[in-house]
Formats: C-alpha cells, structure tokens, sequence
C-alpha cells in the first residue's frame, strides 16, 4: 500500500502532470463529487478478480457498467468478476472507493475513452483527497495489460 506522502513522492519523480485536491468528506458517489470536480470526468479505480488474481480496471464513469462477459473473452478469462471488499481490504490494503489510479502495483486494465480529457479525477488511497491527474500519465505509470475502447 502506498502512502499520500510516497503517492506525492512517485508523481514528482515522475514528472506527472496532478493536482491532489483535498475534501472534507469522502467522495464515494457522482453526486458526492459535485462541486469538487466535473463528474463526467471521475475514474474509479475498481478491483476485479481474475484468473491470475487481482487486477485494476480504471474506467471512465461516462462508460457505465463495465461488460464483464466481453472482458472475459477479450482477456481469454474463465473468470472475471468485481472482487469482494475483504479481500480488497486484504490484499492491497485500501477500501473500496479509495485504491489510487496509480501505486496500486496491481496489473491493470485501462478506459481509453479517458484520452478525451486533458484531466481525470480520482482515487489516492486517502479517502479526503482525490487526484488529478492526465490520462497519459496514468496509462505510463501503471502496468495496462489491456485498453477497453
């Protein structure tokens, strides 16, 4: 699990292009975001469960629910599925709502419909603070082992 503070560190040394932005409450809905930043362009970070274990699946919340039967055949998975919360909590150590888009270390599956945004919004494992962020940069830093068009 990486901290806000090593998040911070691997964005600098990066040279991505962000903006962390702090909130008093949680963001864990669309209408929570309101007034934070533009929804439409919000990138959940959801932890599926697959054939080789737990992978990322960063996706555009324009897109709506992920089709995972088409997934699973695009990947050549038998199995594919949202991942339980527990095991979420578990195995990365962060809560649902609040993996990062980056620093997870997870295998991850990457919304290519996120390129129409020079910003996209999400999670950094601190539930107060939400990251802003390219959508380059997020494809760069993490290990995409497939796009979704």
């Amino acid at each position: 699990m990486v901290t806000l503070e090593e998040l911070r560190e691997l964005l600098d040394r990066e040279q991505a292009d962000y903006q962390l932005i702090c909130q008093e409450k949680p963001i864990r809905s669309a209408q929570d975001a309101q007034g934070f930043y533009p929804v439409e362009q919000s990138a959940p970070t959801f932890i599926l469960e697959c054939d080789d274990g737990l992978v990322a699946c960063i996706a555009s919340v324009q897109r709506g629910r992920l089709d995972f039967e088409a997934m699973k055949k695009q990947l050549g998975y038998t199995k594919l599925k949202l991942a339980d919360r527990k095991k979420i909590q578990r195995e990365t150590g962060y809560q649902v709502g609040s993996v990062p888009l980056v620093g997870h270390r997870l295998p991850c599956i990457f919304d290519r419909r996120l390129f129409c945004y020079d910003y996209v919004y999400g999670g950094t494992g601190d539930e107060l603070v939400t990251l802003k962020i390219t959508p380059r940069d997020i494809e760069r830093l993490n290990q995409v082992i497939f796009h979704l068009d």
